[in-house]
């Protein structure tokens, strides 16, 4: 049965922290491929102005470029609209009907998972792979979810860090791939 890792998120921009999650995956999993998918609304961050869909997935596409394991899916931005992991979980489960799907979510979304749109059926289609912050406390994954908590390679950086930064002029090149760095820089992101 093969296995597949969906983690979804702004991805705003990507940086050497999602990468490694993404690799202790696939790695404590045995993940035959992991698809990032980049949101186009995050339900979490209603009043949030990601930067354009284009710019994030040309940075996702930079950062995967040569990983033969990792591939960028748009979906939710060609949807459009706020993004529901339901939609997405549901579109993989009739793509891949013989696959076990597991489902990379953030330690601080663990507690909030019974008021995910349609919970109910979405804790039968997807195993939640809980990806932990460092310092924090586990938080127990609620019943009827299923999954457990990574273990390797996480990382204390930010999105939101990130942008910061740049804003501040301060450098991000040992935070995010080389090629996302000068992206960044070349399209004048996050001044």
């Amino acid at each position: 049965m093969q296995r597949i890792g969906l983690y979804g998120g702004s991805f705003d921009p990507v940086h050497l922290g999602h990468l490694l999650v993404a690799q202790a995956a696939r790695e404590e999993l045995q993940l035959d491929r992991i698809f990032f998918i980049p949101a186009a609304q995050s339900p979490f961050k209603p009043d949030a102005k990601p930067t354009p869909a284009a710019e994030r997935t040309k940075m996702l596409r930079l950062a995967l470029a040569g990983n033969s394991r990792a591939e960028v899916d748009e979906q939710e931005i060609q949807r459009g609209g706020v993004s529901y992991t339901i939609e997405t979980v549901r579109n993989y489960a009739r793509r891949f009907p013989k696959t076990k799907l597991f489902y990379l979510i953030g330690a601080d979304h663990v507690g909030q998972l019974p008021k995910w749109r349609e919970a109910s059926e979405l804790s039968t289609l997807v195993e939640f792979l809980v990806i932990p912050r460092p310092g924090e406390l586990k938080v127990a994954i609620p019943s009827p979810f299923r999954g457990a908590f990574l273990g390797g390679f996480p990382l204390g950086v930010s999105s939101s860090q990130i942008r910061a930064r740049v804003k501040a002029g301060l450098p991000v090149e040992h935070l995010v791939p080389s090629t996302v760095a000068e992206a960044i820089r070349n399209n004048r992101l996050y001044l």
